[in-house]
């Protein structure tokens, strides 16, 4: 404006805008082609290693043999808004559907699912819940604040202890159930892991209708003040709840235990004893 309108001469208006001449003459060049090396390096590290941060991605990239300072790659970094949080989708593997089969034989397929509530104060919890699909019975309902893979592992081993080791187990794809070391520890004891496919719940009816047998009557139908409730109520419905498909009888009644010592390892033999092997397990699992 100034060389143009008011005929200033280039030197004397490159003075008063602070402008250096060289500048003036340079032609512009825009941001994204000057710095079109640095971002390609920037997007191929990011695109190979999701989570990293800026300076996990600037190490990396002067471990390759990139000499741009570290603000020039911070500015890029900003410009291409790197910076923000990258939220990628949960990816899940392909699942085959599992033939919703429940022959009438202790140990062969368990049924795993989470449940979440809450007590009075608004904190909440969740309730992991394990059924035999054989003759329908509770195996263990287990509340806490959290429960972690480590924590389920333990679970199991529990019932491992009590029961016998099943051969599959039935369950959903969610994080404590597909972890690694989850997959591990079923794969060494022989264990098969049959998820269900993403959103169909249909595929796990069984510990379905089980949780809607523990939600109406236990959780939805008392107020609690704390965990030592919920346990208490808790233990009260496993070994009485009947089942419809069972003939209205619970389940150790339509296919109790095994009966003689040499058939189980456990030594889980008649209806009783049963009954008494749960109560225990149920005070392991609180402490």
């Amino acid at each position: 404006m100034l060389v143009a309108e008011h005929q200033l001469p280039i030197r004397r208006a490159c003075q008063i805008v602070r402008l250096s001449r060289a500048a003036y003459y340079r032609p512009p060049v825009s941001s994204a082609r000057c710095d079109a090396p640095v971002i390609a390096a920037l997007l191929a590290v990011v695109m190979k290693h999701r989570r990293w941060g800026f300076w996990k991605c600037y190490d990396r990239l002067r471990l390759e043999g990139y000499r741009w300072n570290h603000e020039r790659v911070h500015h890029v970094y900003c410009a291409v808004r790197l910076n923000l949080p990258r939220r990628t989708k949960r990816r899940i593997p392909h699942r085959v559907r599992q033939p919703l089969v429940a022959p009438p034989v202790l140990n062969q397929t368990w049924a795993l699912d989470f449940m979440a509530d809450a007590i009075y104060d608004r904190r909440r919890f969740r309730a992991l819940t394990i059924l035999d699909e054989g003759n329908r019975e509770g195996l263990a309902i287990d509340v806490g604040r959290s429960i972690p893979t480590r924590r389920l592992i333990r679970v199991l081993e529990e019932l491992i202890a009590l029961h016998g080791r099943p051969a599959a187990r039935r369950m959903d794809n969610g994080p404590e159930l597909t972890a690694q070391a989850f997959v591990e520890w079923c794969d060494e004891r022989r264990i098969a892991l049959h998820y269900i496919q993403p959103v169909k719940p249909d595929q796990n009816v069984f510990i379905g209708r089980f949780n809607r047998t523990y939600r109406t009557e236990v959780l939805d139908a008392y107020l609690f003040e704390s965990l030592a409730e919920v346990r208490a109520l808790t233990r009260q419905l496993q070994p009485e709840a009947a089942h419809d498909s069972l003939g209205q009888v619970p389940p150790l009644m339509f296919l109790p235990g095994l009966t003689l010592p040499e058939q189980s390892p456990f030594e889980v033999s008649t209806y009783g004893e049963a009954y008494a092997a749960m109560a225990r397990f149920t005070t392991i699992t609180e402490q």
